[in-house]
């Protein structure tokens, strides 16, 4: 239920915001008033994307669903990706 109503307001207020920019925004989890996101698309690699996160994404979502506490952003590559360049580095591929 909770990440339903972050959900909305993400689509609400942050995800056209990113769109401008080719980005988006995946909800990670949310547990004990902390949301993990990830960045995606051209905000994925953005130096600024902890800015984005700071002064978009954590002000309105904490604006509009006051059990949020911290947003705080997962960064790195997954692990389907590390498995997949490590096959290419071994040449199994």
């Amino acid at each position: 239920m909770m990440i339903k109503k972050i959900e909305h307001v993400l689509d609400q207020y942050v995800r056209p915001k990113l769109a401008e920019h080719y980005g988006d925004v995946k909800v990670i989890s949310f547990e004990d008033g902390v949301l993990k996101i990830k960045m995606q698309g051209q905000c994925s690699n953005c130096p600024s994307a902890k800015f984005t996160v700071e002064g978009i994404i954590e002000r309105e979502v904490k604006e509009h669903v006051p059990e949020v506490e911290r947003v705080e952003l997962i960064e790195g590559v997954s692990d389907e990706l590390l498995n997949f360049a490590k096959k290419i580095l071994n040449r199994e591929l």
